[in-house]
């Protein structure tokens, strides 16, 4: 019997965007599991409570028996370890996406040689998504409904 094929998609998802729900869904063809891990830095101010952003994805993939939602701090490659995961998934916006994607993957391959980091290329339409500018129009009063996955509710 094979191995299953588990990744880990990291990411805070303050808030989870089309873009993130574009690349999980094409991701869950290539893996028996995806978990969704939800990082929390105390360093870092979120917009959004943990709790809300949590709950946000398990809503969108609820119909999705292959994804799950799971929190974490430190080190991804170490709680990567701790999961059992082989893959880490990632999305690709943009060139810049890629150089900054590629240097943390050489160096969590560095660090755990057998964790293979997968890309995907976030599709066209949904390439100049991402949460900081969902946080922009959310933060000014704009309609950020069009970037989000209906289930993000204010």
């Amino acid at each position: 019997r094979t191995m299953s094929r588990i990744a880990l998609f990291p990411g805070s998802f303050d808030p989870i965007t089309l873009g993130h729900v574009d690349i999980i869904e094409r991701a869950v063809p290539l893996f028996d599991e995806i978990k969704i891990a939800v990082g929390t830095n105390s360093a870092k101010n979120y917009l959004f409570l943990l709790k809300q952003r949590v709950q946000w994805i398990e809503q969108t993939f609820a119909h999705e028996p292959k994804v799950s939602v799971i929190t974490y701090e430190g080190l991804t490659v170490d709680f990567a370890r701790e999961q059992g995961v082989q893959f880490l998934l990632r999305g690709l916006r943009n060139p810049a996406d890629f150089e900054f994607e590629k240097a943390i993957a050489q160096a969590n391959r560095e660090m755990v040689p057998d964790l293979e980091t997968v890309f995907l290329l976030t599709s066209a339409r949904y390439a100049y998504i991402s949460s900081s500018i969902v946080r922009e129009v959310y933060n000014h009063g704009g309609d950020f409904q069009k970037f989000v996955p209906v289930t993000v509710q204010p």
